[in-house]
Order: structure tokens, then sequence, then C-alpha cells
């Protein structure tokens, strides 16, 4: 059954109908379709647009018809045009002319505009959900290494030293801006478009507060040609979930490097790797790297609704049908990525004998080293200057800044003495990083308590 036949007078071709139909990926909006129409109907009833008693009949109906597709009873019609026309028909067919009253005073355009808001809605607090536990699976994480001495890197050289929490606690402030910037992005689509219709609103007394209190939105859209053709919420949803998508990218990229022979600072489980057809001793980070090649999904995704949606005159066009696809993708293909990262990351096992002789090695405690001369009354770039022919000294000497004799260390600059050796400690490098946001385990537990604070309030 096509809504639309009356103006027509030939069966729609087999392969546009195909073509023209959603039902393939809208039936997943199933319980929104249907509970926008008890809410529809409720106030049609309540504004006396239809009689109370058949409000109630359908949303009786409608009630059975949830129930009956939840249990199994009734398969979704693959058939039919779209989700909207499949609930519509089996409402008539139960109800006859009064489920035919349910139409009265809106358009599918208004109505597909509340179910993806309604769906979404439900799928951006699955991924809160989500983003939360792995936020707590890296605030454990941190907390247990708020003193495992790493070395950290620019330009992916061995920089200055840092731990394994402080690190790990970065990538918690890239989730954490994720949450906020989906829960802002809630607040603006939570807005309710029933009663637009189908681009001009409608000559019916319709109260729109009703459906927007029952439906728990905030408000309902003020232009109703807006409210049929604003998809704003599906471009800055597959935004945000495309910078989430980074942050897990780039979190992959450095567990892939971290468990490869050449680092070796951590060993992902077993249920977590996969090995070689060929190569017996292989232990491939296949997850990371899947999570890593998925974001490029995600990214295409959003370039497909931002195309889509460039050059579409007001109101609705049925462009606008391919928003759906994209945006449920993005959401899927991001739920699917963080459940399988958290985890992989809560089973990881941390080497940290490995990292601490990483940090070792490479001079990163060469600024602590200048800043132990600046404290004694050297200029900075006077100590970073003699701090850099040390560090040539010592690989010309094959030493490192903690193994090079003292009188070397005078032969560059008379101002070093034995207390050096204690300024170049890592530990003693890490712990007294304690300005805000440096490495000091002190900061790191007081970061992980904040972020615990702030995801659960």
């Amino acid at each position: 059954m096509q809504l639309w036949q009356g103006r027509f007078s030939k069966a729609i071709d087999k392969k546009t109908n195909d073509f023209n139909s959603s039902i393939s990926f809208d039936s997943r909006m199933f319980r929104e379709d249907i509970e926008g129409s008890m809410a529809h109907a409720d106030m049609l009833g309540t504004c006396g647009i239809i009689d109370r008693s058949e409000a109630d009949r359908i949303i009786e109906g409608l009630k059975g018809i949830l129930a009956d597709i939840e249990n199994g009873s009734l398969p979704i019609d693959m058939e039919a045009e779209d989700i909207h026309t499949f609930v519509e028909g089996e409402l008539t067919s139960r109800l006859g002319s009064t489920g035919k009253r349910l139409h009265t005073s809106r358009s599918r355009n208004d109505q597909v505009a509340l179910d993806i808001r309604l769906n979404l809605r439900k799928q951006a607090d699955e991924i809160l959900a989500d983003l939360t536990e792995l936020l707590n699976v890296i605030c454990n994480k941190a907390e247990e290494n708020a003193e495992t001495v790493m070395p950290g890197y620019t330009h992916l050289q061995r920089a200055q030293p840092i731990t394994f929490g402080h690190h790990l606690l970065a990538y918690a402030e890239m989730l954490l801006r994720d949450i906020q910037r989906i829960e802002d992005a809630k607040k603006r689509m939570n807005v309710n478009p029933l009663g637009s219709c189908a681009l001009a609103g409608t000559t019916y007394e319709i109260d729109r507060s009703l459906t927007t209190s029952a439906l728990r939105m905030d408000d309902y859209s003020r232009n109703s040609l807006d409210g049929v053709s604003d998809r704003d919420f599906c471009l800055e949803l597959a935004s945000d979930l495309a910078i989430v998508m980074v942050h897990l990218s780039r979190f992959a990229e450095e567990i892939i490097l971290w468990c490869s022979w050449e680092f070796k600072f951590i060993e992902l489980d077993d249920a977590f790797s996969t090995g070689s057809s060929i190569m017996p001793q292989k232990k491939n980070p296949d997850i990371a790297e899947l999570v890593r090649g998925k974001s490029g999904r995600v990214f295409g995704d959003l370039m497909t609704l931002l195309t889509v949606m460039k050059g579409i005159p007001l109101a609705y066009n049925k462009d606008m049908q391919e928003d759906k696809e994209a945006i449920f993708d993005s959401f899927d293909t991001v739920k699917m990525c963080i459940t399988t990262f958290i985890p992989m990351l809560d089973t990881m096992t941390v080497l940290k004998d490995n990292m601490r002789a990483a940090a070792a090695k490479g001079f990163i405690n060469a600024t602590d080293c200048a800043d132990y001369l600046v404290k004694k009354g050297l200029p900075f770039r006077d100590a970073y200057k003699a701090t850099g022919t040390l560090v040539a000294k010592c690989i010309q000497m094959g030493e490192t800044l903690e193994t090079l004799p003292l009188d070397e260390y005078k032969a560059i600059c008379d101002t070093f003495d034995e207390g050096v050796y204690e300024a170049i400690n890592l530990d003693v490098c890490v712990s007294q990083r304690k300005s805000a946001g440096g490495p000091a385990k002190e900061n790191t537990l007081a970061n992980v308590a904040r972020i615990r604070e702030i995801i659960h309030p």
C-alpha cells in the first residue's frame, strides 16, 4: 500500500518501488514511529479533532502493534514503502476506518523528522554511556600507573619523562570533550517537528505543546518549513561521532605502536589479538587496527550527509531519505568500536620495566639538567647551550647524563655539583612536575578524581 496512491492510475514499477523504499533501514525506528503516533493520537483526542474514544482505540491499537513486533508475532513487511506505511496499514487492518483517522493533521514529512530525532536521542544516550564506561577504564588504568615512568614524545622522538597514567588521561580529556559535544547536540535536536505537517502547518486547531510534553522534548519547531527540512542535528552528531573516531584512532595507533617489539610497552590479551596464517610467532593487534580503519567509514558518513544537504531547497525533498543510512551507520560503527575498545584496554598488560628502560635512554631528562642550572642563577639560554654540549659529549663517549662523571659536567660549566644527579633522576623529574596539568603523581590522582566526579555526579 502506498499512502499517496489516490492520485495515480497505475501501480508503481517494481524497480522504482524498490528504489523508492526505505523500509530496509527505517524499520529500526518502529518504536519511535509508534511512540510519536500515540502522542499525536492523544493530542487529536484531547483537542477534539477526533472523538476521544477513537483516539483511545488508536492508542490501544498502536500499543498492540508495538507488543506484537517486539515479541516477534508481527514481522515487519519488507515490501512496505516505509515503517510509517507499515504501521498505519497494520493499524487500519485492525481498527478499520478508525485507524485511518490517525494521520489527521500530520504528514510523513513531520512524522519522519520526529522519528529520527527520537531514535538518535536514544542512540546518543547509548554512546554517552559507552564513553562513560571507557572513561572508567582509563581512570582505573591511570590510577594504577600514576608512577609508571615512560618517555613522552614529540615528533615520535623521546622528549621528556612522564607517566603512563598521565599519558592515558590525555585521552580521557578528549573523551570528556566528546561527551560534552554530544550532550550539546542533543539539546538542539530535542525539538518537536510534529505539527509542521508537509511544510505549512495545518488548519486544524492542534496543540503542539501536548505532543512536545508527551515526547519529553524541550520545545517545538517555530517554523514549519524548518521543522520538516532541518537535519542539522544529523550533521552535528555525525561530526561529533567523527571526532570520537579521531580520538579512538589516535589511541589505537599508540596501542599498535606500544605492543610492537620496537616499543613493547604493553601486551594485549590474546582475546583481542590475532595470529598470522603463515608466521606462527605473530600476535597482531587487529582489533586496534580495525578501530583505526573504521574511522574512515565514519568520516565518509559525515561527508555523505554534508553533500546530501548542501543543495536542497526548502522544504522536504526525497534526497533527505539518504540521511538515515549514513547517520545510523555512524552510530553503529562508533558503538561497535567503543564497546570493543573497552575490554581491550581493560585487559592489556602494562610492561612497566620496559617503559622505564626506554625512559632511561634518549636524554629525556636534558631539560631538567638545564633547569638545574637555571635554578642556580644561570640564564636559561646559557643553561640550554651547556646541556646541549653535555648531550653531544655523552653521545661521543657512549654515556648518559646519569653516568657521565662530574668532572665532565664541570668541564662544560663549573656551576654543576653533585646535586645534578638528583635533579636528573627520572623519578624526581616526574614528581617535580607539579605545575597544573603536569605528570606528578598527585596531579594524576587529582585528575582521576575530577573525571570520576564529572561522569558520576
